[in-house]
């Protein structure tokens, strides 16, 4: 009976410890702030609506495109038919790539057009910038930052 008991003690003690030392790793992380592919925001990337813009960037901003999202990037774009906005992604991310963009850069921009608070945008999957490419999302719109789950 004494062995039993101790036995569940160790166990106990075991546990708590486990317990002590998961919480000790501090948070974890918990997706990416709403701009993961299946998220709401992520499904409004459709395939079949793919085109390619080119034009001058007339704005650079932070965002954050639905409640409840982190805060991002998108770039104003005017071409010679239209301004758009084109969303690049999470800001996170955006900050730090190689390729920098600012107003007045001219740009060919590859996404899938959307209609985002009743204006058109774009959610863009490859920026290029002169012989500079940013890629952003896969030819099925998944997204660059969420490469870890990528196994097909």
């Amino acid at each position: 009976m004494k062995l039993i008991v101790s036995g569940l003690m160790v166990l106990g003690l075991t546990a708590a410890l486990m317990v002590v030392d998961t919480q000790a790793q501090g948070p974890r992380w918990r997706g990416g702030g709403g701009w993961g592919a299946g998220g709401p925001y992520g499904s409004l990337y459709d395939a079949k609506t793919i085109e390619t813009l080119s034009g001058e960037v007339t704005q650079v901003e932070e965002i954050t495109p639905q409640r409840g999202m982190g805060k991002g990037v998108h770039l104003t774009l005017r071409t010679e038919a239209e301004t758009v906005s084109v969303h690049l992604g999470p800001l996170w991310y955006i900050e730090r790539q190689d390729i920098q963009i600012a107003a007045g850069d001219k740009l060919r921009v590859t996404g899938s057009r959307i209609v985002h608070g009743g204006k058109p945008a774009i959610i863009a999957a490859e920026i290029h910038k002169g012989d500079d490419v940013l890629k952003l999302r896969d030819s099925e719109g998944i997204p660059m930052w969420a490469g870890w789950r990528r196994s097909r």
